[in-house]
């Protein structure tokens, strides 16, 4: 039996090509007029991100925020106009693909918990391992996201969990962790441990199994992680991070409908697609800053 498809395909082939031939005038010339449009609104759109054309809070200067202090591995030194740190990289990054020096860019203070508040802005944009949540996303623009938190093993310097430097090294671990978290879903889901996790309805009752040794490790995410070693738990470490799904994602933030934020969100695109923003999250939150990658 012959093939139907074929020979369906090629009858009508010559009769749309047909049709395409018989189109009017008319018809040719919406199509051009569409097209040149199409085209002037695109180059419309890349014009306004020139920096020439671009809306800032100081003129001449792109402005941008962070709390104080400014911790690592997010900034260094307390200082970010220093260009150290994941964060710091990130915005002089940003910056760059938006035509600015380094020494066009200023940095000003603004508290965490003010930065996304209704009103008005004292600057461009904010970086300051800001999460992307709905909530906040009704009183303030947010880029396309820069970072997506991985998680991470913390143990006591002691527990044989803290030399491990695999997942497959974490299977006989005993876990502590938060319920209803993505962290719980990552234990279940990507280490797969032996033992069920012993699950806490809350961070600080995580911290104290921890502390007291009832369980061998614990899993947060990578930000936290940092904060429980650095300021919670005396003779802890980082394990390692791993990627798994649900992590938080953090944008730069700007005002609501800012006209700035087509423009921002189009940097860190091109800072993902070239490669760069991975290069700087290596580089800064990594085995650098303690947080070695555990596969």
């Amino acid at each position: 039996m012959k093939p139907i498809r074929p020979l369906l395909a090629t009858a009508l082939v010559p009769a749309a090509l047909l049709l395409a031939a018989c189109g009017s005038n008319d018809d040719r010339s919406s199509t051009s007029a569409a097209s040149t449009q199409s085209a002037a609104s695109t180059t419309a759109a890349a014009n306004s991100c020139d920096k020439a054309n671009l809306s800032l809070t100081n003129s001449g200067q792109l402005t941008v925020a962070t709390d104080k202090p400014a911790y690592p591995p997010y900034f260094e030194d307390d200082k970010p106009s220093n260009g150290k740190g994941f964060e710091s990289s990130v915005a002089y990054a940003i910056a760059r693909q938006l035509g600015f020096q380094p020494s066009e860019v200023k940095w000003t203070v603004e508290p965490f918990n003010s930065s996304y508040a209704p009103g008005p802005k004292k600057f461009d944009f904010d970086v300051n391992q800001i999460s992307i949540s709905p909530a906040r996303a009704k009183h303030a623009d947010f880029s396309t996201p820069y970072y997506t938190a991985p998680q991470a093993v913390v143990a006591l310097n002691k527990s044989s969990a803290a030399n491990a430097r695999t997942l497959a090294d974490l299977k006989d671990t005993k876990f502590g962790v938060q319920i209803g978290t993505s962290s719980l879903d990552a234990v279940t889901s990507t280490i797969r441990p032996s033992r069920q996790p012993q699950v806490f309805n809350d961070s600080n009752d995580v911290v104290r199994a921890l502390k007291v040794g009832s369980v061998d490790a614990v899993v947060v995410d990578l930000p936290t992680a940092f904060y429980l070693t650095a300021a919670q738990v005396d003779n802890s470490r980082i394990v390692g991070q791993f990627d798994a799904p649900g992590g938080d994602t953090w944008g730069a933030l700007l005002a609501k409908d800012s006209k700035l934020t087509p423009c921002v969100s189009q940097a860190v695109q091109k800072l993902t697609d070239s490669g760069e923003l991975k290069q700087l999250e290596t580089k800064w939150m990594g085995a650098a800053a303690g947080a070695p990658e555990l596969r």
